[in-house]
């Protein structure tokens, strides 16, 4: 695969990344066919390894999402711009720490998001209590299944 295909195919997950905070968008749908369009594109045992574990991870993760309460995101508050700040918090605490601190990025997202809009701890606490409740863990639990897919793909172009 060229350089070119691979990164057509990174735009696609990234694309998918970005869908996963897009309500109605299809984020993970992306991630997957991304990874399945490179496996199909490069069969090699190693490519076909990670197309098994991206549909692993990526099923296991709906399946946890329909055991969670249903979403209802807007009714607590929560905007575009939040989401915006709970995706980059996420990319950074997975790249900073990496994959636990993706959990800590989602909330610390939220929380910078709330702390000036609300002016205190107190209230912006509660708010990512709030937000997580009405949805968050969905929305949390896609992304960190679509990053560790978007993780084992990186590292098998770069040393695989």
């Amino acid at each position: 695969m060229g350089a070119w295909e691979l990164l057509l195919v990174g735009v696609v997950i990234v694309l998918g990344l970005c869908g996963v905070l897009v309500p109605g968008v299809p984020g993970s749908w992306l991630v997957w066919a991304a990874v399945l369009w490179w496996a199909l594109t490069d069969p090699r045992a190693l490519t076909w390894g990670v197309l098994v574990g991206a549909t692993v991870v990526l099923v296991l993760a709906q399946a946890i999402r329909w055991g969670l309460p249903p979403r209802r995101l807007r009714e607590a508050g929560a905007t575009p711009r939040m989401g915006v700040y709970a995706g980059v918090g996420t990319l950074l605490g997975f790249i900073l720490l990496p994959v636990v601190g993706a959990v800590a990025g989602f909330l610390g997202g939220i929380y910078l998001y709330e702390r000036p809009r609300l002016g205190g701890h107190g209230p912006a606490k509660a708010a990512v209590g709030t937000v997580m409740r009405s949805g968050g863990w969905h929305v949390l639990t896609e992304l960190f299944a679509c990053l560790l897919v978007t993780a084992a793909w990186l590292a098998t172009v770069i040393w695989g």
